[in-house]
C-alpha cells in the first residue's frame, strides 16, 4: 500500500502503481490538512471577498466576479470547456500516473478542496477505473488543462448528470461513458464547490507522469546500454585499454568513470578483448563512456527534478489560511519541460552511438573477420540477408530521434487573450521524450540482438574463445529465450522479446 501525503512520493512509487497496481491510501496528516484547507475556502466565501479562481472567472476573465449561487455552474463550466484535447488516447499507464500524482498534490493540503474528491479520485485508481485522456492539446501552463478536464470530466458532474457530458474511462476492460464506469465501480461523481476544477486541473501533471515513467524506462535502457556496449566490444574483438580506470578518472565526470567501471566489470575473464590486434577502436567502441557517461549525469539531474515536481503544489490560487488565498504561477510546467529536453537529448545520443555499434558488427568491413551482415557463414551470403534490415530499423529510429530531440521547451506561443503570454510546452517535450525513450530501447535491442549473434559466430571462429563473465550472463539470459537460428528468419519477433525484456528491466547485472 501506497500512503501519500503530498511530501514524499517517489518515482519508484509511481510506478508501483501506474505499472504494477499497488494500491493507494491518505495518511491520516493528509486527511487533516485537505479538511483544514477547505474549511478556510469556505470562510474565503462567506467573506464575499474577491479571489482569483474561487469567486472570479478564469484566465482572461478573472476580473469577473461570480455570486455564491453560480460557483457550482462556474467550476463544471471550466470542466466542460477545457476538456477539448485531441488525438491518440494516452497508454493507461500514464493516466494512472498522473492520477496518482494528482491525488498527490492535492494532499498536501494547499488547495482548499472537499476531502471526497481526493478520496474518490484514489478510489477510481484503486479500481483502476481509468479515463480516457487524448495524449494531445496542452501548452503546461497553466498545466495541463485539457487533458486533466478530460479526467475530471469522468470525476466529477453537476445536478443535471447527462450521460454524454461524462467523458469516456475503461473499466473491467470495457470502455464506457464516464458516467457508467463511475456507477459500476460504485464511485460517485461530485458536484463541485469554490476553486476545485481549478484545483483538479492546474499543473503539469500529465507532463510530470509522463516525465516520471520516461526516467523509470532510461534507467532500465542505460542499464542494458552498457551491457550490450560490452557485448559489442567483445563480439568486435575490441581493446580494452580504452576503459582503463586512470583514463577516467583524470576526466573526472562521474557517469563516464561508472560507464567504464561497468564495462570492466562485464567483460572480466574475457579471451576476446584485444584478440584483434588494434591499438584503438572506432568511437562507437572507445570514446562510449565518454557519451553514455553523460546520459547517467543528466538522468540524475532530471530524477532530481522531477522528484521535487511529483511532491509539488502546483494550482493556483494556493490556500495558505482563511484569510491567505495567493495567486502565482506553480502550474507552469517550464521545470518539466526543460529537463525533458535534456533528457531527450541525452538518450537519443545513446541510442545514436548504439546504432553505430550495430553498423560495425555488420559491416565486413569494420567487424574483425565476421560475415557480411552477421550471416551464418560467408557461404550463405546472398541467399540470406541477415541483420542487414535491423540496422536500417536502427538507423530510422535514430533519425526520428534526433528529430524529436529539438528543444520544445523554447518553443511558446500566447493563449487567452495575452494573459498566459508564455508557455511551457511541456506536454510536447515530455511526449517527446517518452517517444524517444522508447525508440532507444528498440535500437539497444536491435544491439543486444545483433551482439548475441555475433558471439555466436565468434565461438564457431575461436574454439577456446571465453566470453567475459557478465557478459556471458547476458547472452546465457537472451539465448534461454531466443535460440540461435543459421539461415534468415523472422528477426522481429525476437528483437522485440530483447527489447521488452529491456523495457521491462530484465537485464540488471
Amino acid at each position: 500500500m501506497i500512503k501519500i501525503d503530498g511530501n514524499h512520493l517517489t518515482i519508484e512509487e509511481v510506478i508501483s502503481v501506474s505499472l504494477h497496481y499497488e494500491e493507494v491510501e491518505l495518511t491520516r496528516e493528509a486527511r487533516k490538512q485537505i479538511i483544514t484547507s477547505h474549511e478556510h475556502v469556505a470562510e474565503i466565501v462567506n467573506a464575499g471577498k474577491p479571489v482569483y479562481g474561487i469567486n472570479t472567472g478564469f484566465g482572461i476573465f478573472s476580473n469577473k466576479n461570480i455570486s455564491i449561487e453560480d460557483i457550482a455552474k462556474l467550476n463544471r463550466n471550466l470542466i466542460l470547456s477545457h476538456a477539448v484535447a485531441t488525438g491518440p488516447d494516452l497508454p493507461k499507464e500514464v493516466v494512472r500516473a498522473a492520477m496518482l500524482i494528482r491525488a498527490n498534490t492535492l494532499a498536501s493540503g494547499y488547495s482548499g478542496i472537499q476531502i471526497d474528491l481526493v478520496e474518490n479520485l484514489i478510489e477510481m485508481l484503486n479500481k483502476d477505473l481509468i479515463p480516457c485522456v487524448p495524449s494531445q492539446g496542452s501548452m503546461g501552463s497553466s498545466g495541463d488543462l485539457a487533458p486533466l478536464s478530460h479526467l475530471a470530466l469522468v470525476l466529477t458532474t453537476d445536478d443535471r448528470d447527462k450521460d454524454s457530458d461524462s467523458g469516456l474511462a475503461v473499466y473491467q476492460g470495457k470502455k464506457m461513458t464516464g458516467k457508467a464506469a463511475m456507477k459500476a465501480a460504485g464511485i460517485d461523481r461530485l458536484i463541485l464547490g469554490p476553486k476545485e476544477s481549478l484545483a483538479i486541473t492546474n499543473g503539469a501533471t500529465f507532463s510530470a507522469a509522463l516525465a516520471a515513467l520516461s526516467i523509470h524506462h532510461s534507467r532500465n535502457l542505460l542499464e542494458a546500454a552498457e551491457l550490450a556496449l560490452a557485448m559489442s566490444l567483445e563480439a568486435l574483438l575490441g581493446v580494452s585499454t580504452a576503459f582503463d580506470e586512470r583514463i577516467h578518472q583524470v576526466r573526472k565526470q562521474s557517469g563516464q568513470i561508472e560507464v567504464a567501471k561497468r564495462v570492466r566489470n562485464l567483460t572480466k575473464g574475457s579471451t576476446l578483448l584485444n584478440a584483434g590486434g588494434r591499438v584503438q577502436d572506432a568511437y562507437s567502441l572507445r570514446c562510449a563512456p565518454q557519451v553514455q557517461g553523460p546520459a547517467r549525469d543528466t538522468l540524475n539531474f532530471v530524477e532530481n527534478i522531477i522528484s521535487n515536481e511529483i511532491n509539488a503544489v502546483t494550482d493556483n490560487p494556493l490556500i495558505f489560511g482563511p484569510d491567505e488565498a495567493l495567486s502565482g504561477g506553480n502550474f507552469h510546467g517550464e521545470p518539466v519541460g526543460m529537463v525533458m529536453d535534456f533528457l531527450k537529448i541525452a538518450i537519443s545520443e545513446v541510442a545514436a552511438i548504439s546504432e553505430r555499434r550495430i553498423f560495425q558488427l555488420t559491416d565486413s568491413n569494420m567487424n574483425a573477420g565476421l560475415p557480411p551482415m552477421l550471416v551464418h557463414n560467408e557461404d550463405a551470403a546472398g541467399l540470406n540477408s541477415g541483420l542487414m534490415m535491423p540496422q536500417y530499423t536502427a538507423a530510422s529510429l535514430v533519425l526520428e530521434n534526433q528529430h524529436l530531440a529539438g528543444p520544445d521547451s523554447v518553443n511558446s506561443l500566447p493563449t487567452s487573450g495575452g494573459k498566459e503570454d508564455h508557455n511551457a510546452n511541456s506536454m510536447t517535450a515530455a511526449r517527446n521524450a517518452y517517444q524517444v525513450v522508447k525508440n532507444a530501447t528498440h535500437v539497444i535491442g536491435v544491439e543486444l540482438y545483433s551482439a548475441s549473434r555475433a558471439l555466436d559466430i565468434r565461438k564457431n571462429q575461436i574454439s577456446d574463445a571465453k566470453i567475459g563473465d557478465g557478459v556471458y550472463l547476458a547472452f546465457k539470459q537472451i539465448r534461454e529465450q531466443i535460440p540461435y537460428q543459421a539461415g534468415d528468419a523472422w528477426w522481429a519477433p525476437e528483437i522485440e522479446e530483447v527489447k521488452n525484456m529491456i523495457w521491462d528491466g530484465k537485464f540488471k547485472l
